[in-house]
């Protein structure tokens, strides 16, 4: 596992847990928008943190802490993802993984092994503006279309969420991104922020109005949609 970042206690990033956050290192995308791009695009140059610290932390926090966020970069990149979560498991947390889809079969084992209890994964817009949102020329978008159809059966309980940029998000592009999850049990629509550690340049998010104006675009397909950050 490369882990470059470790925080030792949350109250955000697991939706109604006392956690702490693991952060692994490196993603097979590059949106420009991306608030941890060191994650992304430095990885040989983090601090790398051993799984074994990770694993005595727990160990003395337990009956403390109840869950363990894992996120990225692209946590599932890791080829020892798997082992990683299970020792986590066993030492009795709850597990939050956030994804950007690319790999369904990852995402349906670990699931199937009941080895996550929430996912949160990432539509970075319409199918049709995926690419240029990634930071790609091309993007085959079967794999984020199958982990799609995971979470919408149900099998575990998730989000989808979006992190809306001027540069790449409108009332149009919302609208059709909400209608491929149409259905779903909860959509954020997370306002930009540019916290200085991002891989483009010159973007910027919405104002309040504009964010509650795209909110009511994705509620025509997905009811409970949310607003992050505002």
């Amino acid at each position: 596992m490369i882990i470059n970042g470790f925080l030792k206690m949350t109250l955000l990033d697991y939706p109604q847990h006392v956690a702490c956050t693991v952060f692994t290192g490196g993603c097979n995308m590059r949106c420009p928008f991306c608030h941890n791009a060191s994650l992304v695009t430095k990885t040989e140059q983090s601090e790398r943190i051993p799984c074994e610290e990770i694993f005595d932390f727990l160990k003395k926090r337990q009956g403390l802490l109840d869950g363990v966020a894992i996120t990225g970069g692209e946590p599932l990149m890791q080829n020892d993802i798997e082992d990683f979560i299970g020792e986590v498991r066993n030492l009795g947390y709850k597990i939050k993984l956030d994804t950007n889809g690319t790999f369904p079969q990852k995402l349906e084992n670990l699931i199937k092994k009941e080895y996550v209890d929430y996912v949160a994964m990432d539509i970075k817009n319409c199918p049709e503006r995926y690419a240029e949102t990634i930071g790609c020329k091309e993007f085959d978008i079967t794999s984020v279309n199958e982990s799609r159809l995971i979470l919408l059966s149900g099998i575990v309980d998730y989000e989808f969420r979006t992190t809306v940029v001027k540069q790449f998000h409108d009332s149009e592009s919302i609208e059709n991104a909400a209608k491929w999850i149409k259905g779903a049990k909860r959509y954020f629509l997370q306002a930009f922020k540019d916290g200085g550690d991002l891989i483009g340049e010159g973007l910027c998010g919405l104002s309040k109005d504009e964010m509650l104006s795209l909110k009511k675009a994705a509620e025509i397909y997905v009811t409970n949609t949310y607003l992050r950050g505002v």
